[in-house]
């Protein structure tokens, strides 16, 4: 049993479904604290996300990101314990990496190895799927580690693809598989940590 409170950040590029989805999971389970939401998209819905589910939300650039310390003062001002990358598209910096050890995951909308790496996202992965002609694909959720889509992987799960699928078609199946699952690995990770 957890010993005490463990205190989550997300980073999200855009949507933010994930990150929702994830709290609405955890909402009546006082050991999980939604403590922080941070975004690299000024512009991004998960911001509004935010605002609905009373969780603060900072925005920063990417070369805040990387070339300063003021994102990891910000996790370690708020007491996270873990972080959740909800659709977030740039390189997690090393002085991160280092601060939180096998305590940053990462959800891939596809069975990694396969269609990973930089620039491998969202719809980008769904057409590549489409377009090798693969007959399944799902979702990897991995460690991060200073490489894209490149750390240890925790869970896979696998669903058809069918001749017959669109990248849309495609993209929504991986999105039922991310919500059904990403909250369940988090739920057992929280208990390692």
């Amino acid at each position: 049993m957890k010993k005490h409170t463990q205190n989550i950040a997300f980073f999200a590029s855009g949507n933010g479904s994930n990150a929702q989805n994830i709290v609405e999971y955890f909402k009546d389970r006082p050991e999980f604290t939604p403590s922080l939401i941070l975004t690299n998209k000024a512009d991004a819905y998960v911001i509004q996300r935010a605002e609905s589910l009373a969780i603060p939300c900072i925005t920063f650039s990417a070369s805040e990101l990387r070339n300063t310390n003021r994102i990891l003062e910000i996790l370690e001002s708020h007491a996270i314990d873990f972080i959740v990358l909800a659709g977030f598209l740039l390189r997690v910096p090393s002085n991160i990496i280092q601060a939180f050890p096998n305590k940053i995951i990462n959800i891939h909308p596809a069975l990694l190895p396969k269609f990973g790496g930089k620039g491998m996202y969202g719809d980008h992965v769904h057409k590549a799927v489409k377009e090798a002609q693969e007959k399944e694909t799902g979702i990897t959720i991995h460690y991060v580690n200073e490489h894209y889509d490149e750390g240890q992987i925790i869970f896979q799960e696998k669903v058809p693809v069918l001749p017959t699928d669109s990248p849309d078609d495609i993209a929504e199946k991986v999105h039922a598989l991310e919500y059904e699952h990403f909250p369940k690995v988090i739920d057992r990770l929280l208990f390692l940590v």
